[in-house]
């Protein structure tokens, strides 16, 4: 390809009549490199050759480019191909799906490792990654993607789910802030109750200080009341007791104004927080798929996963299941470098964030803590991969749990493993005992 090949044209200024002359019913695949501000065409033919990209101010002149596609559909077999970029495309797939045009998707990371296979050299930018996207989507490497919206149940679940992941974030951020503040005006309070406790929280949102708390009569009778049963009188007590001899820097009143601000807006977005998964737990009331996740992992993790994986029934195996988190392993080895397996981390983030969380709360349970226990043996300096591991196996049992509906077993999923003491193997002590009731037999 010569060194204009790249140039482009306004969408405006492109004369179809021409292009068309002489390639009466030949096929077409389009293909689309979308950008937040522009999106980028390039006209492939079906015998191979390319034209040049055609460049599209997006959104402002979407429709101009579909009355071009259309145009470019009339007589011949016409096909447009995309890649996945965030929702930016979202507009130009509503548009052909309005006009009934063919839509695929071809994978980020294919176009990217094809760009030095397409021309010889491996950069990348918005006119080549257009014809690789149509070159990709003209050999096969592209699945349907049509533009389907979302029904009413589904908005309103994905909202909520955004509004209660939002909300815990900026729980974390304030609580992070007060992290600092309490540490250096009161740091004697997280020796008792934790930042995140809401006893916490409403005595900084309401003392800002020690000070202030001490000089109060009513403060223990106060904490008591916020507390309620699941404070103990001793804790009251202690609270009391280090606020009077507090030996943390005394608080000025803008300081102490800034730890009540910042007490109450972490107040604040827990209270949405909880608001979001109460919201939750209703629409999640009959859900076949919902209800049987929400029974291992708890209802809002298994809203996330729904909302970031999909639904598990549209899945053909529990390893495409897991595959859609990026909990599948690879392996990158060549020659005598063996790489150690990972997992690949090309699904969604944020359901591999929440599934972690939900195992580290698993594995404290009695049918998957011996199994973690002997995993992390055998991997003493990184105690992850344990985590990780069970994480494998429970994204395989979800899915299990939510197509079939069947009851969660931890042992079944969890069986015996061996711990790996140097190079030598242990078996569990159980196992050691009725291997040593089978020799006496023997």
């Amino acid at each position: 390809m010569n060194s204009r090949a790249y140039r482009a044209t306004r969408v405006n200024d492109v004369k179809w009549d021409e292009i068309a002359t002489g390639r009466e019913g030949l096929g077409i695949m389009l293909g689309v490199d979308v950008g937040k501000l522009s999106l980028w065409a390039v006209c492939r033919w079906a015998d191979g050759r390319f034209e040049r990209p055609w460049r599209t101010d997006n959104p402002m002149e979407i429709p101009t480019l579909v009355s071009l596609i259309k145009r470019m559909s009339m007589g011949r077999k016409l096909v447009v191909a995309m890649e996945s970029s965030g929702t930016y495309g979202d507009s130009l797939r509503q548009a052909l799906a309005d006009s009934e045009i063919k839509v695929e998707r071809v994978g980020n990371k294919a176009s990217h490792d094809y760009a030095e296979v397409f021309d010889g050299v491996p950069s990348q930018h918005d006119g080549k990654d257009a014809a690789v996207v149509a070159e990709l989507a003209a050999l096969g490497k592209s699945m349907p993607w049509d533009y389907r919206p979302a029904d009413a149940w589904d908005e309103e679940l994905a909202y909520w789910v955004e509004w209660m992941v939002v909300h815990r974030q900026a729980l974390t951020l304030w609580q992070g802030r007060l992290e600092g503040l309490v540490g250096r005006h009161w740091p004697e309070a997280t020796q008792v109750l934790k930042l995140s406790s809401v006893t916490l929280l409403r005595a900084l949102k309401h003392y800002g200080s020690p000070q202030a708390l001490a000089a109060d009569p009513q403060a223990a009778r106060q904490l008591a009341h916020w507390g309620g049963k699941f404070l103990e009188l001793k804790k009251v007590k202690q609270v009391v007791e280090n606020a009077g001899s507090s030996v943390g820097v005394r608080a000025a009143e803008w300081q102490r104004r800034q730890i009540q601000d910042f007490a109450q807006q972490a107040l604040a977005a827990r209270a949405e927080g909880q608001r979001a998964e109460r919201q939750l737990r209703r629409l999640a009331a009959g859900h076949p798929v919902l209800q049987a996740q929400g029974k291992v992992v708890g209802v809002p993790t298994a809203c996330v996963l729904w909302t970031s994986t999909g639904d598990p029934r549209t899945f053909h195996a529990a390893a495409a299941y897991r595959k859609a988190m990026g909990l599948n392993l690879v392996e990158r080895s060549s020659g005598q470098y063996k790489g150690r397996l990972r997992i690949s981390k090309r699904g969604s983030a944020r359901s591999r964030q929440w599934l972690y969380f939900a195992v580290l709360r698993l594995i404290q349970k009695s049918g998957v803590r011996p199994w973690y226990e002997a995993k992390k043996a055998r991997n003493e300096d990184d105690a992850r991969i344990a985590v990780v591991a069970v994480m494998r196996k429970l994204a395989v049992a979800l899915y299990h749990v939510g197509i079939d509906n069947r009851e969660f077993k931890p042992r079944r999923l969890f069986g015996r493993i061996c711990k790996r003491v140097g190079n030598s193997t242990e078996l569990p002590s159980r196992m050691k005992i009725k291997r040593k009731a089978a020799d006496v037999k023997a």
